[in-house]
């Protein structure tokens, strides 16, 4: 159970220690946002936010700072939260977690 414990924290540190990772673009189609950047230490929130131009809905992601997380945007925490579907090394600590959880309850 301790090797455990060890490899959840082990994952949230390599985690914090690499930044956060987030979707970065501006697209009519928020399928075709793939480009990923690294944030500075200055934002702690992946977000994402649409409007509408000339009938034309723009979809617009990208790295931001808890503080400006106001509405109408949304923001996340943790690698690449801002895509529509949850993928790479965040999608694998909430299946850990979650698998620990299980066994401890």
């Amino acid at each position: 159970m301790m090797q455990l414990y060890g490899a959840l924290i082990l994952c949230v540190t390599l985690s914090a220690v690499c930044g956060l990772k987030c979707y970065s673009c501006t697209v009519t189609d928020p399928n075709y946002c793939t480009n990923i950047e690294s944030c500075s230490s200055l934002f702690n929130r992946c977000f994402s936010v649409s409007a509408k131009l000339n009938g034309v809905t723009m979809v617009t992601k990208g790295c931001l700072n808890s503080l400006a997380c106001i509405s109408p945007i949304t923001c996340c925490e943790g690698d690449l939260c801002n895509s529509a579907i949850p993928t790479g090394p965040s999608a694998i600590l909430l299946l850990v977690s979650s698998a620990i959880l299980k066994l401890l309850f």
